[in-house]
C-alpha cells in the first residue's frame, strides 16, 4: 500500500476522522474528512462521533477538541505545532489583568491556552468576535490576547475594549506596501484581510473576514480576482473551490511555520502510533468548556 492507502486503512481501524485547519499544507488539507477556520472546527468538534480525531493544525486547535470530546482520543501530528500568539499570555497574568479591572467580562479569542480559556467568560474566533461581545454591552469587556482583532471590535462596536498587546507575528509580516503594489498591478482584485492583521493592512483592504468567511464572500463574489491577505495556506483551498478566478498572495512571508509541521507522513505515525495526544485534565477542562460553549451558544 502507498502512504495514503495506509492512512484510511488505519482511519478504519482507528475509528478515526482527519480535521485540518485552513492553514495547513495542501497535501494534508488534501487528506482531510473536513477542513476550516477556528468557529468551524469547533462546531464540527462537537459532532463527530468517531472515537479518535487527528487535529491538524496547532495546538490550542487540539485542545479546544479534547476539551469538548473528552470521551474521545485527540491527536496532532506533531507535538511541537504551537501558537505563539497563544504563548503571550499565561493564565496567571490574565488572573493579574483581572484584579486590576474587577468588574469586567473577559472575551478570549480561542488562539490561547486552555488554561486561559478557563479564567474567561466567553471565547469567540474571529468570525464571531464582535457579535460575542455584543453581548456584553454595559460590562468592561478585557479582550485577550489579539490586540489586532480587539481593535477591529472595537471599529465594529464603536466601544473601547480593555486589549492585551498580544498578535500573530504571521499577520505582523503583512507590508500594506506589498498589497498596494498588488492592487496597481491588479486593479479589479479585491483585497481580503484576515483581522489578525495590524491596521494598516486592514486600511488599504477592502474587506476584514476570517478564513471561513473569505471562502464564502469569494464563492459569492462575482468579482474574478482577490488579493489574500492571510497565511497562504488557505489559497489552497480559495484555487480549490474557485478554478475560474484568481488569487495573489500578499507575501512569500506570510507563512506560519507551525501549521506546517504536520506533515502527511507525521499523520501517518500518530494514526500506527496513537500519538502525541493531547489532553486537557479536570478541572481546568470544565472550566474552559463553560467558555467554549457559550461561545457555541451565542454564534
Amino acid at each position: 500500500m502507498n502512504l495514503l492507502e495506509t492512512i484510511q486503512t488505519l482511519k478504519q481501524e482507528r475509528h478515526a476522522v482527519i480535521l485540518a485547519h485552513n492553514y495547513q499544507r495542501p497535501d494534508v488539507q488534501n487528506l482531510a474528512d473536513f477542513t476550516g477556520d477556528s468557529l468551524e472546527l469547533a462546531r464540527k468538534a462537537t459532532a463527530i462521533e468517531a472515537e479518535t480525531i487527528v487535529f491538524c493544525g496547532v495546538h490550542f486547535m487540539a485542545e479546544t477538541a479534547a476539551i469538548l470530546n473528552p470521551d474521545k482520543t485527540v491527536l496532532i501530528p506533531d507535538a511541537h505545532s504551537g501558537c505563539p500568539m497563544a504563548d503571550m499570555i499565561t493564565a496567571a497574568q490574565l488572573v493579574e489583568f483581572k484584579a486590576q479591572h474587577p468588574a469586567a467580562k473577559v472575551v478570549c479569542y480561542v488562539n490561547s491556552t486552555a488554561e486561559v480559556k478557563a479564567e474567561s467568560d466567553c471565547c469567540c474566533t474571529s468570525a464571531n468576535a464582535a457579535e460575542i461581545v455584543r453581548h456584553y454591552d454595559g460590562h468592561d469587556v478585557i479582550f485577550v490576547p489579539d490586540q489586532h482583532l480587539g481593535s477591529v471590535v472595537e471599529e465594529t462596536l464603536g466601544r473601547k475594549l480593555i486589549l492585551w498587546p498580544g498578535y500573530c507575528p504571521t499577520h505582523a509580516r503583512i507590508n500594506p506596501r506589498e498589497i498596494q503594489a498588488l492592487k496597481t498591478a491588479h486593479p479589479n482584485a479585491l483585497v481580503l484581510a484576515h483581522p489578525e492583521c495590524p491596521k494598516p493592512v486592514r486600511i488599504v483592504s477592502d474587506h476584514i473576514l476570517s478564513t471561513g468567511q473569505m471562502c464564502t464572500f469569494v464563492k459569492d463574489s462575482p468579482a474574478r480576482a482577490f488579493i489574500i491577505a492571510t497565511e497562504e495556506g488557505l489559497l489552497h483551498r480559495l484555487r480549490q473551490e474557485n478554478p475560474e478566478k484568481a488569487f495573489h498572495r500578499v507575501s512569500p512571508f506570510a507563512v506560519c511555520p507551525n501549521m506546517k509541521l504536520n506533515t502527511v507522513e507525521k499523520v501517518l505515525f500518530c494514526l500506527r502510533d496513537r500519538t502525541p495526544v493531547v489532553s486537557v485534565a479536570e478541572p481546568v477542562a470544565a472550566r474552559a468548556r463553560r467558555a467554549i460553549e457559550q461561545m457555541l451558544a451565542w454564534s
